[in-house]
């Protein structure tokens, strides 16, 4: 907030005290913060009108660097602007549910701003204050996609403030399976032709023969994948995207983790044993340490080139195209047959057998990302929902989705655009448009 300062009127001295406001200087904010405003109701310049002097929110956040850096690195600017104070309280990805819930179930005001997984919304929604019209009213808010909308809702409210959108899906570094070298050892090896995996069992056999050598040829030992596999960790993403290719049937409805109509659970059925199976195989091509890879971890070992492949989140995507990533421009997503792994067997819960297919089947992990919203315990909603209106504003957004660590990754119509990439990134044609063609 710009200091307004106040001159008394010549009236004054024989009457009443006039204050008259000097008109405040124009802010270039790009200068100050980095950050190249855009026009908006909850844009710099206008954030910067509002006084919460004396007041203060506190939120709980993951971690840094994802999500935890941002949500510092804004609440400062914030503070900076409004007056008021933002307390930050930072909680690994394994604490957070039981730091939200344990004051929401005793009905205490700790927090006025939570954040955790999305799919979290139906244990917090007796909490929750639902999001004001006049911000759903926003074109920020009303350029979300349906999905994330609906993700952000829970009975018809909008019960979550939306600024980010996650999809599980496969990417790679390219150059390696186009080196003809390559291509010649592979097939001596395993008698088939080195080809981006379709299957989990293609992508096993290539893991394999990338790791433990220097395929870079930059001097270092570089292996086949990564992934997140660290306990309480968001390890669950790449258990569902791995076992739903074994055990999400096409032609079996009603019901993945249970028969919808019995109520069995289906976690223990073959499909999602083998899915298992193959994923603790997969350990022996990770990094050394990699069991114990959460995402900030996995963000930048596959970002740092220190794998071949990997299947997540768009975090470590983005942080391969960083500037000094020494695999940027060189990475691509998804198979020729969708956005991560599939399988020619799929199991199937009513005939109790194995169905096969000539195409693999694929059952992508669509749609997920970090939920937040204000806690109707908050005593200072207004100042937390202009908090989270200027945080995914459009100049924040804009700056957050192109820093892979930071964990914002694209919610709006807009970021769906290759082009929005070329041009904010430097991505080159190809590669804006083979990620965006998987959003």
């Amino acid at each position: 907030m710009m200091a307004k300062v106040m001159l008394m009127s010549g009236a004054a001295v024989a009457a009443l005290c006039v204050f008259t406001p000097v008109r405040a200087e124009t802010v270039d904010f790009n200068a100050k913060y980095g950050i190249t405003d855009v026009p908006g109701a909850c844009s710099y310049a206008e954030t910067d009108k509002k006084d919460y002097s004396g007041k203060k929110i506190t939120i709980l956040t993951h971690a840094v660097p994802v999500m935890g850096e941002p949500v510092a690195l804004h609440s400062k600017q914030f503070e900076e602007l409004t007056g008021g104070k933002v307390e930050v309280i930072h909680a690994p990805f394994g604490e957070l549910y039981q730091k939200v819930m344990i004051p929401f179930q005793t009905g205490q005001h700790i927090y006025d701003i939570v954040y955790g997984g999305s799919y979290w919304i139906g244990d917090w929604a007796p909490h929750m204050e639902p999001v004001p019209q006049k911000y759903l009213d926003l074109a920020e808010m009303k350029d979300v996609t349906p999905a994330y909308q609906g993700v952000a809702s829970w009975n018809g409210q909008r019960l979550q403030y939306t600024f980010d959108g996650d999809r599980n899906y496969f990417k790679y570094y390219v150059p390696p399976f186009q080196n003809e070298e390559n291509k010649k050892k592979f097939k001596e090896k395993y008698g088939r032709d080195l080809e981006v995996p379709t299957t989990w069992e293609e992508y096993d056999q290539v893991a394999e023969f990338f790791s433990g050598w220097d395929w870079m040829g930059d001097g270092k030992t570089h292996y086949g994948s990564t992934e997140i596999v660290k306990r309480d960790d968001v390890a669950f993403s790449n258990f569902i995207t791995r076992v739903a290719s074994y055990a999400k049937n096409p032609n079996v409805k009603g019901g993945f983790w249970f028969d919808l109509e019995t109520m069995t659970p289906q976690i223990n059925n073959p499909g999602f044993v083998r899915g298992l199976e193959m994923w603790v195989k997969a350990l022996r091509y990770m990094p050394p340490g990699g069991i114990n890879y959460g995402i900030g971890d996995e963000i930048f070992s596959w970002g740092g080139g220190e794998s071949l492949m990997s299947v997540t989140w768009d975090d470590a995507f983005v942080q391969a195209q960083q500037p000094d990533s020494p695999i940027r421009n060189k990475v691509l997503v998804g198979t020729k047959l969708g956005a991560s792994m599939g399988s020619k067997e799929v199991w199937n819960r009513i005939t109790k057998q194995w169905d096969k297919f000539e195409t693999p089947s694929i059952a992508p992990y669509y749609t997920w990302g970090w939920g937040a919203g204000v806690s109707k315990y908050s005593k200072e909603k207004e100042m937390a929902f202009d908090w989270f209106c200027f945080f995914s504003n459009y100049a924040n957004t804009n700056s957050d989705l192109l820093i892979g660590r930071f964990g914002v990754n694209p919610f709006r119509t807009s970021h769906m655009d290759p082009k929005y990439w070329e041009k904010g990134g430097g991505w080159t044609p190809e590669v804006a448009e083979s990620f965006t063609n998987m959003l």
